[in-house]
């Protein structure tokens, strides 16, 4: 029987699984460096003060891209196309979560319902993140490969998630409560869609590359709409709940660097 510490080793052993792994993840980490990078430049004037952390948000992900692809450089790795159904950052500006890339390139303040809207975007795909690096921290912190990146990407993203929820209960407090919930849950149940149809694309890319028998690969499928399932009839609402973090101002100094990785 297979675990998911079993299925990760088996995708770290493999170049050419390891080298899609990586090119994914990369790739997320860089757009979000992207859009982090453009909010903050283009915060209204009423919100300035948040515009330092937006700016610590985007060099924390532009530094978990470039992590990502240092460890594909290691292996003598290069990266590879990231198939378009892989792609979860494409997939939710396409279901219309989160700010619009458009309305990114353009050189016009955005307004405060556009950072809430970022914010609250940002608290449940940073739910997801956390999760994913806090399974991946209990099996592999100690991995002679990966373990490194693994602890300090799982340690960046818990402070995002604490900044959203500090962010997000500080605007609540200023009257945009009804806004920020609504938001919140239209954000969750599309997130839950595109995490799954993700999760099976990019299983079955892996299970072409490491020739999986159709048994294994129909057993994951079955394992990632049994997680839709939970999540569709509650389990999203973990990803709407705000309570104060034990990290206050997660986001308050300037991005740490990953000199090892560089």
């Amino acid at each position: 029987m297979f675990s998911a510490r079993s299925l990760f080793q088996e995708i770290v052993d493999n170049d050419d699984s390891y080298r899609l792994f990586c090119s994914i993840a990369a790739s997320g980490e860089a757009q979000g460096g992207w859009e982090n990078g453009r909010i903050a430049a283009l915060i209204p004037a009423s919100m300035r003060a948040l515009a330092p952390k937006v700016t610590r948000h985007g060099a924390d992900e532009d530094k978990h891209g470039r992590i990502f692809h240092a460890l594909m450089r290691k292996r003598g790795l290069t990266p590879t196309p990231v198939p378009g159904e892989t792609d979860y950052t494409a997939l939710l500006e396409r279901h219309g979560i989160g700010l619009a890339h458009d309305k990114l390139r353009r050189n016009e303040p955005l307004t405060e319902l556009d950072i809430i809207t970022y914010l609250a975007h940002s608290r449940v795909t940073e739910q997801r993140a956390a999760d994913q690096m806090d399974m991946l921290t209990r099996h592999f912190a100690d991995h002679p490969e990966v373990g490194r990146a693994i602890r300090m990407i799982s340690h960046d993203e818990e402070n995002h998630l604490a900044y959203c929820h500090e962010e997000l209960l500080r605007l609540a407090g200023a009257g945009h409560g009804r806004t920020i919930q609504r938001i919140l849950h239209e954000c969750a149940r599309a997130e839950i869609v595109v995490y799954r149809d993700v999760s099976l694309a990019v299983m079955d890319h892996m299970g072409r590359i490491l020739a999986w028998p159709r048994t294994k690969s129909a057993a994951l499928a079955t394992g990632i709409r049994a997680v839709y399932g939970y999540e569709r009839l509650g389990g999203w609402r973990r990803m709407v709940s705000l309570r104060m973090p034990e990290r206050r101002d997660a986001l308050g100094g300037p991005a740490t660097s990953a000199p090892e990785f560089a």
